[in-house]
């Protein structure tokens, strides 16, 4: 899936936001220490993470100080070892300090949710699964934390709720039954979408299959109870599972056949990683 990230409204918003939070009323240190120098401040990763966010932080310096140069050193999707840089931000130094911090917590933010997904992208390698995000984006974010997950190497599932039919337990609970959701789905929905459904046993997923349902959703079960509805299913539709996935089960449960595994620990529970910025300022003139 690619990793190309498009400028949107969205994204403005949030980095005006940002800048709104520290800058609304000035900066007094950085106007208290006087007088405007030339320097760079080297951005680094001080613990071992995937990059990301690099197009932001450009955009952030266009909207806030375009007297910066930005001068990326790695890109989007590069493993840091500690002690890399990963870019410069060129210029006035009290341009520097007034965006270092929005600048920061962009990178570290979309380099934990990147960096995490990296990890569950590389426990399933060498089988047929696909590691998935989730809508449990944080509010207002969810372009920048689904781009983040596809720069890791994971995938994305629905961006919103136009974008696929999914049948979930409250939706099976609204209408009645398993079938009943699915066949009330599949008179309306538009021909190029797939049938999602969420099943948590046996009898839902023979349920789901006999109503047409393309793709099942097997939600907190065990890596043994998928595999015997894998065998149940044989084909006859896309096998996503769910349900508190952690790194350390994800394997058992790409081995027992999934085709996607959902994670919304990918961007509910990424950390932010360590980047710092360190100011490197020209002595004034003589």
């Amino acid at each position: 899936m690619s990793a190309n990230l498009n400028w949107t409204p969205a994204i403005g918003i949030l980095i005006d936001l940002a800048l709104q939070e520290d800058l609304a009323y000035g900066d007094l240190t950085t106007a208290a220490i006087g007088e405007v120098r030339q320097g760079y401040g080297a951005v680094m990763a001080k613990e071992e993470l995937v990059c990301c966010g690099l197009p932001v932080v450009r955009w952030l310096v266009q909207r806030a100080t375009p007297e910066l140069v930005v001068e990326a050193h790695v890109n989007d999707g590069c493993l840091a070892a500690p002690g890399t840089e990963l870019l410069r931000l060129e210029g006035p130094v009290d341009a520097i300090l007034r965006i270092e911090r929005a600048a920061l917590n962009f990178l570290m933010r979309m380099s934990g949710v990147a960096t995490l997904a990296s990890h569950f992208a590389k426990a399933v390698a060498g089988t047929p699964a696909k590691v998935v995000d989730t809508r449990k984006t944080l509010p207002g974010w969810r372009v920048l934390d689904k781009y983040s997950t596809r720069v890791g190497g994971a995938d994305n599932h629905r961006f919103d709720l136009a974008s696929g039919i999914l049948i979930k337990d409250n939706h099976i609970a609204a209408c009645g039954s398993v079938g009943e959701a699915v066949r009330r789905a599949k008179n309306v929905s538009p021909h190029p979408l797939r049938i999602e459904v969420e099943v948590e046993d046996l009898s839902g997923v023979t349920e789901a299959l006999e109503a047409g349902a393309e793709v099942l959703l097997l939600d907190n079960m065990s890596p043994a109870e998928v595999a015997e509805s894998v065998g149940i299913i044989d084909g006859r539709a896309l096998v996503e599972v769910s349900g508190g996935i952690n790194l350390k089960s994800i394997r058992a449960y790409a081995e027992a056949g999934a085709d996607l595994i959902s994670v919304g620990a990918l961007t509910h529970s990424a950390v932010a990683v360590d980047i710092s910025l360190d100011l490197y300022a020209d002595p004034p003139a003589a």
